[in-house]
This record gives C-alpha cells, structure tokens and sequence, in this order.
C-alpha cells in the first residue's frame, strides 16, 4: 500500500475576521497579479541560535554587534530553503522572486487564482463603507515541506491596518513650542561635532515637500537635513495637500528628527498601509545596508487585535535581528488612552509599540517657562475628545526580564505581560510642537512626536557615549539608570494612573539627557559599533 502523503497544515494566525462593517461580494479579480511576502523562521529546526539571535531574550546579553553582512551570512536563507521554495512556486505556476533586502524573507508573484489555491484560501473581495479591500476567507494552509519553514504568508490581506498617532492643535492662536527650546529643557546633550548618524523613518501614507523642509528649517536657521526616501511594495513620498492627512505625521516626524539630530542623515521609507506593507518596511530598514540606519522611528500602530499572530510573530523576529545588529527601534505608545480606541471600557495596548524589542514612547503634557520645566503630567485630554497617552499591559507579549521588578500589573485578561509604554516626553497638542506641514505653520502634538524624539535623543546619547545604544530598553530599567529620569506621578489615561516608578501611562519618565547620559555611561550601557 502506498505511503500516504501528509496534507497541508494550517498557519497558525495567519487570518483575521472581516472589519467590522465590511461584507463579502464575491471573489478578488482572479487574474490580477499580485506579489506576497513569505518570512520564513531564522534558523533550521534543532540550531542553538549560539549566534545570539534566535535565543536573544529581551535582555541581549552580549553587546558585540553584528554587521549587516555578518548578520546575512550567518543567517541569511539556505540554498536548500530557496530551492523549496522554487519547487513550490513550480508546482502552481508562481514566480519566486530574489529575498533583495528583506532579510529572511522572499517574495512570491502570480495570479490571485493560482495564489489562492496555492495557500488552500479563496481570495475574497470585501466591501466597505471607506476601505473596500481584499481578503482570504480563512487561514493559509501550507503543503507540509514549506509548514515547518514559513512562519509567515503576507499580502492575500490588503486592509488597511496602521493609524498614525498625531494630534492637531486646532486654536487658530496657539503658537506651541520650538523643538530647540524643548531639548534644552530635557537637557539633550549636544550634538558631537563631524558625526552624522542615520535614523530611518517608516511612513504609510502622505508625504513631504523639499520647499515645506526648507521653511521650517530656515525659520530655525538651521540646514535642511539630507533626506533619502526608499519605496517599499510600489510606494513613495506622495504628498496629498491635505494638512489634516498624512502629510501631517511625515512632516512632523522629519520635523522633530532634523531639529532634535541637526546632523543627522534621515531616510523615510513609505509603504502601503497594511500588514505586508509594514511587515517590508520594518525589514527593509533593518537590513538596509546601504543607509544603514541605527535608529529606527514608527509613528503608527492600532491595537494588538487589530493585527494577526503571524505579523506580530514577524515583528518580533525583524526586531531581534535589529537587537542583534545594534539598532534602537521606537513606536508611539497611541493617542486614545487606555482603550487604545477599542469599545469603551476595554483596556488595550498599541502594537508595535507593546513588543518587548521596541522602546514604547508614551506622551506627558509639559509646560514651561523658557526653557524651565514648570509641570509635566500624564497627557490626557479624553474629557475635550482631544486624546490621551496609550498605555496598559500586553495580552500578547509576556513580561520582559527587564521588567520583572517594575510592579507590572497583570493584563485585563489576567496575562503577565509587557508593560507600555517605556518612556514618554511632551505629546499634548496644548502644549504641542511647532511645526509646518503643507505650506502653513502648525502645533501637532500626539505620541508620534514622541517616537522621533526620543529616537534623536537616542543618537545623540550614542554620539556622546562614542558607540550605539542599539537595543536600549534592558539598558534603561536598572535602578541607576531609571532614577536619571523625570518621574511623572500625576495623572491618569482613563485605565491606569501615574505614580512613583514605571507606570503604563509614561513608563519610566521623561528624558533628562544629561543625567541619563551620566548613567548610561556609569553603566558602561552601548556596544561596539556594527
């Protein structure tokens, strides 16, 4: 009797529902091409990891940084791996594109016919009321030879997926502060003279003009920064005029990096909104070797269950790579306050902010007098419908050892997880940022301010300390370095309140640039250089 052949094994997390409000008319277009991401798992069944990547844990223990080539070599796709996988795209008349720069990663181009039958799914055409898109109508199955490789088949899904995390100051008089004058008052240290270190910035959406950079930057008398824009999945700086859109959180974001990191070397890396979209772009900044950012700034997420398994499994995966090449990777911690935008009387985080590989930036509304810090307290202005810091405990990540004595409480359903956010500064739109977006001056505030700038602070502490910081937040928890913070103890996010230590409305603190300086350098904090 022949041997039977095992059939195809379910991706775990590899669908979600229909949004809600969306309905099912019919198939996607079957003969329109398309091109997926499949990510595929860093090392062979049985491997140690020895090199220090697939047992990194979030406390990344050893600080000799691997360069991007060293990484591919020693962890780039096996030949063997490439050749199942051309197998596979044979077999159902697929194209199987080079992996490029997407670390370990491939591309997969065909019909949305033969795709579907490839993955076991019907590609669905889902309408609704403002993003019609499409979708499978359940998980990926995948033949057993690819099952225990493929952790992760993307774009079938093309919902949109990322909100951005700014918050506009509509009072016609507001004036908000420059960014020089609030470096001062979070005391950054000073740039080091002939350094130029690289941020990348990850956009979904909108764009900016070279003439807007050059008005604000002037009115600073400061240089316009060198940006470099690369596209991702067909996409581009694409400016759409409206200062309510987009075009507000790119410009913001280039805004806040250029002032605070005048030196910097700034490359934006625009994709599609959707889970392939920033699935591309996260790797693709991570292992871009040609711009080779050390930093890397997200000012967009949605809550944890807006996204499947498979992409939080893919976020995890690209930030350990960017752990173990030395990179500090940020994300806004939202803008909706403990719910996160989710029914009422729901608490929920923001992911990508809540992985335990990214520093969680989470806002305060500060004021001053001049450069002087008078208050800062918890953002939060839910009462005016003008927004509130993200921040609460993950139901999904568990808690990092780098937590373990920071009283963490346990999540609504009653998980031990990662406490959000880890750090905050000034994101009240009342106290917010002046900026200029779509040729007019502005005040945006919102936790997307607070990702770029504590991604500049970040440089310039790595320029100061003559090394990267790279994978900061086990660096940042020990007593001697959390105490060079500025506590916030006032305040709440409609969930969890402010007080003494880490909270999950501002984490450990504000910036105190010196002072953290001083101890990240008592600490010995940093690695050698990648």
């Amino acid at each position: 009797m022949a041997e039977r052949l095992p059939g195809p094994v379910e991706l775990a997390g590899s669908w979600l529902p229909p949004v809600p409000g969306a309905r099912s008319v019919g198939p996607w277009s079957p003969e329109e091409e398309i091109e997926l991401t499949l990510l595929l798992r860093r090392t062979p069944p049985g491997s140690t990891g020895s090199g220090g990547v697939g047992p990194l844990g979030p406390d990344l223990g050893r600080r000799v940084y691997l360069t991007r080539a060293e990484f591919d070599r020693r962890f780039g796709i096996a030949p063997t791996e490439l050749e199942a996988l051309r197998e596979f795209a044979r077999l159902h008349g697929l194209t199987l594109r080079p992996p490029g720069s997407l670390g370990r990663a491939v591309r997969l181009h065909g019909r949305v016919s033969d795709l579907g039958r490839a993955f076991g799914v019907e590609i669905l055409r889902f309408d609704h009321p403002t993003v019609p898109y499409r979708g499978p109508q359940g998980p990926v199955r995948l033949p057993a030879p690819l099952a225990g490789l493929v952790t992760g088949v993307f774009g079938l899904d093309s919902r949109p997926v990322l909100r951005p995390h700014f918050r506009r100051n509509t009072d016609p008089q507001a004036s908000g502060y420059s960014l020089p004058e609030v470096a001062s008052a979070y005391q950054f240290p000073p740039p080091v003279a002939g350094s130029s270190p690289s941020i990348g910035i990850l956009e979904f959406g909108g764009g900016y003009t070279a003439s807007d950079l050059t008005e604000y930057f002037g009115g600073l008398g400061l240089e316009v920064p060198n940006v470099v824009t690369v596209g991702v999945d067909g996409a581009g700086n694409a400016p759409t005029g409206d200062p309510n859109g987009p075009d507000a959180e790119v410009e913001l974001d280039l805004e806040v990096v250029g002032a605070l990191a005048p030196s910097a070397r700034i490359t934006v890396y625009f994709a599609p909104n959707t889970e392939q979209g920033f699935v591309d772009a996260l790797s693709t900044a991570i292992h871009d070797a040609a711009h080779a950012p050390t930093v890397v700034s997200v000012s967009w997420g949605s809550p944890e269950s807006s996204w499947t398994g498979q992409a939080r499994g893919a976020l995890e995966t690209a930030a350990q790579d960017g752990a173990a090449m030395g990179l500090t990777i940020l994300a806004a911690a939202g803008d909706q306050g403990a719910s996160d935008g989710e029914p009422a009387g729901t608490l929920a985080v923001d992911f990508p902010a809540s992985s335990p590989y990214v520093l969680g930036c989470g806002g305060t509304r500060l004021e001053l007098s001049g450069t002087t810090i008078v208050s800062e307290v918890v953002w939060n202005d839910l009462s005016e419908d003008e927004g509130a810091t993200g921040g609460g405990v993950s139901e999904d990540f568990p808690l990092p050892s780098y937590q373990s004595n920071a009283d963490v409480p346990s999540a609504p359903n009653g998980f031990e997880g990662r406490g959000v956010p880890d750090v905050a500064a000034d994101a009240d739109p009342e106290t917010g940022y002046a900026v200029f977006v779509d040729g007019a001056a502005a005040v945006i505030g919102g936790t997307s301010a607070v990702a770029p700038l504590w991604g500049a602070l970040i440089a310039r502490l790595s320029e100061s300390l003559g090394k990267p910081l790279g994978y900061a937040n086990p660096l940042l928890y020990p007593t001697g370095v959390a105490a060079s913070f500025r506590a916030i103890t006032s305040g709440n996010n409609d969930g969890y309140s402010a007080g003494p230590g880490w909270n999950p409305c501002t984490g450990l603190g504000s910036p105190q640039g010196a002072a953290l300086l001083a101890a990240l350098r008592t600490s010995g904090a940093g690695g050698a250089a990648p």
